[in-house]
Parts: structure tokens; sequence; C-alpha cells
């Protein structure tokens, strides 16, 4: 009698894009030349945050983190964008390997102590979730040049500055991984599905 033997298939695992910027560099592995692509990474940042203590981009090492950018003032889109957060917040919370980091673009009014009063409504405790507080030079450089994020002060604007609602999806080792509208449940439930996907890379 013969018997089949049927090997096992195990199903290829879903990978995510790598956004930003690019470049192909040579280097030799094993004697050989060869060509690798190196990715646009977010650089080395220090603010102020909640609690008035000083973080620097160390505190995501090794962890995959959403970042956003949003003012406590913001009559408009943040209180839904921080709404579906908390979603992601509650979901991941106390999950060592993911963190939230959003940095106001209000230079003028979101201090520290503005912004603990802040995650305090949102009911955030701990240090999974960041506010934080810096230049404009430094929170709009990085929005726009490396997080892909369009922000602006207007004064003709609702509560005096524009932004764009998106909640960026960093890796653990600081790529941009997707972008999703924040005041969209369903591109939240997206983030999170994409964000269970991040986590199993190695």
């Amino acid at each position: 009698m013969a018997i089949t033997i049927f090997a096992a298939c195990k199903p290829k695992q879903a990978k995510l894009p790598i956004y930003g910027s690019r470049e192909a560099v040579e280097k030799i592995v094993g004697g050989k030349t060869v060509t690798d692509t190196v990715y646009k990474t977010i650089p080395a940042f220090r603010f102020l945050n909640q609690d008035s203590t000083m973080i620097d981009n160390h505190l995501f090492d090794g962890k995959i983190y959403v970042a956003d950018f949003f003012f406590t003032s913001c009559p408009s889109i943040c209180p839904i964008m921080h709404r579906n957060l908390l979603k992601v917040y509650e979901k991941y919370k106390d999950n060592k390997n993911v963190m939230l980091l959003s940095h106001s673009i209000d230079f003028k009014y979101d201090v520290p102590h503005v912004l603990k009063a802040y995650a305090t409504r949102l009911g955030i405790s701990g240090q999974q979730w960041q506010f934080v507080h810096g230049s404009k030079e430094e929170i709009y450089g990085l929005a726009q040049r490396d997080y892909l994020v369009s922000v602006s002060a207007d004064a003709k604007a609702p509560g005096g500055y524009v932004h764009q609602g998106y909640l960026v999806l960093v890796d653990k080792q600081k790529r941009v991984r997707g972008a999703y509208d924040g005041t969209k449940e369903e591109q939240t439930e997206q983030l999170m599905k994409d964000m269970d996907i991040l986590l199993q890379e190695e």
C-alpha cells in the first residue's frame, strides 16, 4: 500500500512596504562586492515630554511605534485622531514592544504641563504614550522631512494650525512602514492589523 506524505505548507507571512527614500550601497560580503538597499530612517531627536523629562530616539530602540502630529487646543481633527489612537493604546497596553509618540505642533502653548493635563484627560498613564514639545524648527522639520506629514502655522485656520491627521507606523529599525488616516475607524483598524504583522518581523 502506497503512503502519500504531504508536506505542511507554511503560509507566506505578509510583509509591509518600506516608505521614504532609499539608496544602493555597495559592500564586501565574503570577498565579493554586493549591492544592498539602505532605507531612510527617522533621525535622532530630543524632546521634552509631558513629565518635563527630556526623551530621545533611544527610548524607541527595538520597538515599533505610532507617531502623529497634533495640538491640545485643536478644534477639528485631533480629538477624532486621539479617540481612535486610544483604541491602539488599549489594545497594546503594557506591550513592551509598542509605543506611541504624539508631537505637538503648537510650540507656543503646548508646554509639558499642558501636555500632561491633556494626557490625563485622555486617561493615559505610564511611559508607553509619549506627548512631546519641541521648537517649531525641530517638530515641523521632522514632520515634513522624515514622517512625510504636512504641518503649518496658519492664523486663518481653526485653532491657528493646519496638519494632516496621519498615524505613522515606524518599525524597529526606525523606518516608516505605513500611514493611516487617524480620523477614520477603518484606517485605525488596518493600522492595528499592520502592527501585528510588524511585530512578527525579526
